[in-house]
């Protein structure tokens, strides 16, 4: 899975739009999608913009990413009033604007990938992603990962960072958040993902111990190992510092033990860690949701606060949860996985 950081583009009126729109554009043909699929992209681009001016009177941005070579991915953060019936209002010609009332079913046409999440007073998140013409080329997976990684405001680079590897039914997972904030914490995180990377499949406990090794002479990061095999229907993890996470069971919400907390040990990799380093293991199976974020999200939320948020993609509970919690005054990463079976 290809993993980049998101550039944020804060819209706080149209005359924003048109520098958000020229960039994308850049950002397209850096990836070499054709002269029509920027046209589709510039088209989604110009509508997200539009409905932030005006209907996101408390703030709205844009957070996109190349998807690899294949396209491009942009989230639209709503911070208005929300929409009371989401499905209508994608239908043409239905506005509570007095507009034509052709935005959403345009930006919905003219994706290869949408989804739309929205209550009322909650706000809307809407994730659209464009490929190149042809057939997609995404493998089937069992899993649905989706994540937002986006660095501190006025910062060019994210001191968060993460990694994912897949081989069929199985999935090695890296969540990191090197120390501080900006280029040196961007290096600490990326040597961290490199040795992730060139590592043979190991336990959690033991991916942590390389990467404390390798990553000495950084100034070092925080981070969680996670493997899940979709065979065996386990979880398995190891988390050195403050990254935090939950495990998310929709069928025992009832019963008050939606969540799982997933539990770290104190220290530093690249400093200072324990000597004895225990993996730990949960149930995975179909219809859970693991939820793994760096503090640049307060950890007091609750996915029971938003109805049926559980049914979207991963990708969209990761920026729903972005646009209610982060604190904006730190990277922020946010990583989902869902089990699709």
């Amino acid at each position: 899975m290809d993993v980049s950081q998101h550039k944020r583009f804060v819209i706080p009126d149209k005359s924003y739009a048109s520098i958000a729109k020229r960039e994308i554009s850049r950002m397209a043909e850096e990836v070499s999608l054709s002269a029509a699929d920027i046209g589709k992209l510039n088209i989604v681009v110009s509508e997200l913009t539009s409905n932030l001016s005006k209907h996101a009177s408390a703030g709205g941005e844009l957070l996109v990413r190349p998807l690899g070579r294949e396209g491009i991915e942009v989230i639209c953060i709503d911070r208005g009033p929300g929409m009371q019936d989401p499905l209508r209002m994608m239908e043409d010609g239905v506005s509570t604007y007095g507009s034509a009332g052709e935005g959403l079913g345009a930006i919905k046409r003219q994706s290869d990938v949408f989804d739309l999440y929205s209550q009322p007073e909650l706000g809307t998140v809407i994730v659209t992603q464009v490929y190149k013409s042809g057939p997609l080329r995404q493998q089937a997976s069992r899993h649905d990962i989706g994540y937002v990684l986006v660095p501190k405001p006025n910062e060019t680079f994210c001191g968060d960072g993460l990694a994912v590897k897949q081989n069929g039914a199985e999935i090695n997972l890296l969540a990191l958040d090197g120390l501080g904030h900006g280029a040196h914490a961007n290096e600490a995180a990326q040597a961290a993902v490199q040795a992730f990377a060139a590592a043979s499949p190991q336990y959690p406990s033991d991916t942590l111990r390389t990467i404390h090794q390798q990553i000495r002479r950084t100034r070092g990061a925080v981070g969680l190992a996670l493997n899940i095999s979709g065979n065996s229907h386990k979880l398995s993890y190891c988390g050195i510092g403050n990254i935090a996470g939950k495990l998310y069971s929709p069928e025992s919400s009832l019963a008050g033990l939606a969540y799982k907390n997933i539990i770290s040990y104190n220290g530093i990799l690249g400093h200072n860690i324990p000597n004895t380093l225990n993996n730990q293991q949960l149930d995975w199976s179909r219809n859970k949701t693991l939820v793994l974020h760096s503090d640049g999200l307060r950890s007091r939320w609750e996915l029971t606060k938003y109805p049926h948020l559980n049914r979207h993609l991963a990708t969209t509970i990761a920026a729903v949860l972005y646009k209610e919690h982060s604190r904006q005054t730190d990277d922020t990463l946010v990583l989902v996985c869902k089990s699709k079976v």
